[in-house]
């Protein structure tokens, strides 16, 4: 194993998405301190990571040896400060409101080294907001990863005005050491991966809220017409109904753009409590 780019990789929010990143962290080599605010919820995260480890073993994908390995670089913790003071990259997971991201940043852009790299997981934020009155700028970045996290190779990496180029070529290497593909793409509503994606979902809300097809037929015909691993109505179930809406909003919102416009469909659902695989309903059973 080569020596990981960032030495210790702090990873704020243990959620699904943070307890991802901490596992490719530290299965690339890093010491990882996984934070959130309460014991119960980093503790949560950790044992989805070491969810993850065992089922690899019992299909022969990860030695017992990789697995103990992994989860003895990963400390938890529920001092913000103190998991971000000693870290070389810190990563923000936590819910997509704007002032929770920004304020986040703002603290721990004071107490961390001039060094340290700040990132944020965000998937349609604009991260100039994100990053508004940050100390260093020119170290802050967009890490955008995908769900499931140690499954899906793509890294988006989103640059803002003031993201210097040795901050992306940190980024970028580290990212291939994660065994992920990054891509480059500048700060604009939804990026590239949500302003495609979440167009692509909600047309095909409104092609079953029209009674076009049905939602198992809709997606099969962009999986074997389009060769996409997953249809648009599955995908959907997986990120989160609640969570979609709030992306198409935004970028409703900010783009002026009429195909973001939220089917009826989609808010009765979610006011229904059908967010998908989280809720057990959504498009499908889970």
């Amino acid at each position: 194993m080569t020596n990981p780019r960032f030495e210790t990789v702090a990873v704020l929010g243990a959620g699904t998405m943070g307890a991802g990143i901490a596992q490719v962290c530290a299965q690339a080599g890093s010491s990882v301190i996984l934070q959130d605010v309460t014991d119960e919820l980093a503790q949560k995260g950790l044992s989805r990571v070491r969810d993850f480890l065992q089922k690899g073993v019992e299909k022969g994908k990860v030695t017992v040896q990789q697995r103990d390995d992994v989860l003895a670089r990963i400390t938890t913790t529920t001092d913000r400060v103190r998991a971000c003071r000693t870290a070389d990259l810190v990563v923000e997971a936590v819910p997509e409101k704007l002032e929770i991201k920004n304020g986040l940043f703002r603290e721990i852009g004071a107490v961390v080294a001039p060094a340290c790299v700040l990132a944020s997981n965000t998937s349609s934020l604009s991260l100039g907001k994100v990053f508004a009155g940050v100390v260093g700028p020119e170290r802050c970045i967009g890490m955008h990863f995908f769900n499931p996290v140690p499954l899906m190779a793509l890294l988006e990496l989103v640059r803002t005005a003031a993201t210097s180029q040795a901050t992306i070529d940190a980024a970028t290497e580290f990212g291939k050491q994660l065994g992920k593909e990054p891509i480059l793409v500048k700060d604009s509503p939804g990026f590239a991966s949500s302003r495609l994606g979440v167009c692509l979902g909600l047309e095909a809300i409104r092609m079953l809220e029209g009674g076009v097809a049905s939602a198992e037929d809709i997606d099969k015909a962009m999986v074997l017409g389009y060769g996409h691993p997953m249809g648009p109505l599955r995908l959907t179930d997986l990120v989160g109904l609640d969570v979609r809406l709030a992306i198409a909003d935004y970028l409703a919102k900010e783009l002026s753009n009429p195909g973001f416009k939220v089917p009826e469909l989609m808010r009765k659902m979610v006011a229904e409590g059908k967010l998908g695989k989280k809720t057990g309903q959504g498009f499908y059973r889970w």
